[in-house]
């Protein structure tokens, strides 16, 4: 193990030491230090499983260490609980944001102190405020009245930031904060993490995404398998070092596209589909063995044109020919039984089965076809499908049984994945593909697809991670505000490129 030590310009405000944690004797931490020092972003950098979730729950009061210490403002902790936690000035935004949706943003930015400050009666118009206040510190906008359920995802989380602040945080953990953001969401989130910063507050970024590591942290500390590998300035590192230090070996993040067929037969052609309010006059065709980018800034109308070809929404006028035939699609079974299989954007609640096995999540959409005339269903052949796409994809689990919900996000995707390419698709959708996902599985997702393609299957993939697209299409289309208003091919695919045509 190697660890970078460096003097901080101010003393820490939460200081993890030597913490240590094991779950049924297993170890999940070992060792491992971290420092929050106020006015400075430190980034906790590491795969899926490598201890973070463990260390986040550890320095809030959630759990226990088997060893180590706390340190608060100078007051060391051996346990804390979540309370202490809070008391003391630690806030952590998860990733579900924790809010209520049926309460509006004031209400949500406001009660928990309330609660806190052993008040028994709320009044709106008395802690109103409060709220207002900490908008105007802040320097944004938010619709007090509006209920939360109602907001995006974005706005969602200034809500959580802004009842951080009236809690009176001096640490704020960020857990995956951008995860369902687009680009131009990330600008504004940053922006606002430089005036958390600049009032003081020491805040830490956990996340896997290495352009965003390096553009927000002033420190960075990078686990791997429950330890600390690597902590110093993040002026030290640059993507590919960061990469090594996750996940112990070189990542090739370069773009590596196979040649297409021109004369490869056709296995999408969208004419002038449209449906009202969402998109309109959309045309496109895709060939087998492509992989094709979908992008576009959110509500362009990226994910309807997806769940539309999904039968989710159908359109309301054009046409949609699968493998040369024109197909009806009015439902998810229409678009199935032509061929179509779709990686929803939200794998956990429209994806996957989650109390149920990883083995009745690989076969619940391949069903159909496992069935003899008789209409019964072929043990044997079931047995098989699953074996092959258990082994085939790698899925890490003890076996097929384990539930699902037990998944890390890189195999938990793995399962949709191997679910859809059991019913052998003409054509494959994958909305967010990497979504969660970290880089070592990122690669081995896109590589998986690349795989796929080269047997003939064609590929969508929409996303608005654009080293994504460029690491993998052969062509992007562009959406905004319903349409498709560029195409990228060849050298056009660029980051910049991408980027500018999303925002423009």
């Amino acid at each position: 193990m190697t660890v970078t030590t460096t003097s901080p310009p101010h003393a820490p405000f939460v200081s993890a030491r030597g913490i240590s944690k094991s779950f049924g004797g297993v170890p999940a931490l070992t060792d491992v230090s971290i420092e929050l020092i106020p006015g400075e972003v430190h980034c906790l950098a590491g795969e899926n499983g490598c201890g973070k979730s463990t260390l986040i729950k550890i320095i809030s009061g959630a759990e226990r260490p088997d060893a180590g210490e706390i340190v608060i403002d100078g007051v060391s902790h051996a346990q804390i609980n979540a309370h202490a936690a809070i008391q003391g000035g630690i806030q952590v935004i998860y990733q579900d944001f924790s809010l209520f949706p049926n309460l509006t943003v004031a209400e949500n930015i406001v009660l928990t102190a309330e609660v806190a400050s052993g008040k028994r009666l709320y009044t709106p118009s008395a802690v109103r405020p409060k709220a207002e206040a900490i908008l105007r510190e802040l320097d944004i906008t938010l619709d007090l009245d509006r209920k939360v359920g109602s907001l995006s995802v974005a706005d969602k989380q200034l809500t959580a930031i802004c009842r951080a602040l009236v809690n009176d945080a001096r640490a704020i953990i960020m857990d995956e904060p951008t995860t369902a953001l687009t680009h131009t969401e990330v600008g504004r989130l940053f922006a606002l993490v430089e005036r958390l910063r600049a009032r003081g507050v020491a805040l830490m970024f956990v996340s896997h995404k290495l352009e965003e590591v390096l553009a927000i942290s002033q420190r960075l500390t990078i686990m791997r398998s429950g330890r600390q590998v690597v902590s110093g300035l993040t002026s030290e590192f640059d993507q590919r070092s960061i990469a090594l230090h996750m996940t112990g070996r070189e990542v090739d993040d370069s773009r590596v596209v196979s040649e297409l067929d021109p004369q490869a037969p056709l296995a999408l052609d969208v004419s002038r589909l449209s449906l009202a309010g969402a998109f309109r006059d959309v045309s496109f065709q895709l060939r087998r063995g492509e992989i094709l980018g979908v992008t576009g800034l959110l509500g362009s109308g990226r994910t309807e044109i997806a769940e539309s070809l999904f039968g989710v929404s159908p359109a309301d006028a054009g046409e949609i020919r699968v493998g040369g035939e024109l197909v009806s699609i009015r439902s998810i079974h229409d678009a199935v039984a032509a061929g179509i299989g779709y990686v929803p954007e939200d794998r956990l609640t429209q994806g996957l089965f989650l109390e149920k096995s990883i083995a009745d999540n690989i076969i619940a959409a391949s069903l159909p076809s496992h069935r003899s005339r008789w209409g019964t269903l072929s043990r044997q052949g079931i047995a098989a499908t699953i074996r092959k796409y258990f082994l085939g994809l790698k899925i890490k689990a003890p076996n097929a049984e384990a539930p699902v919900r037990t998944l890390s996000g890189g195999n938990a995707q793995r399962v949709v994945l191997a679910k859809w390419l059991a019913t052998a698709p003409t054509v494959l959708m994958l909305n967010g593909p990497t979504v969660g996902v970290d880089i070592g599985s990122k690669e081995e997702i896109l590589e998986l697809l690349r795989v796929q393609a080269a047997k003939g299957m064609a590929v969508i993939v929409i996303s608005d991670d654009a080293p994504e697209l460029v690491a993998s299409c052969h062509r992007v289309l562009v959406v905004r505000q319903g349409r498709l208003t560029h195409t990228l091919e060849g050298d056009q695919i660029t980051v910049d490129a991408i980027q500018e045509r999303m925002s423009a």
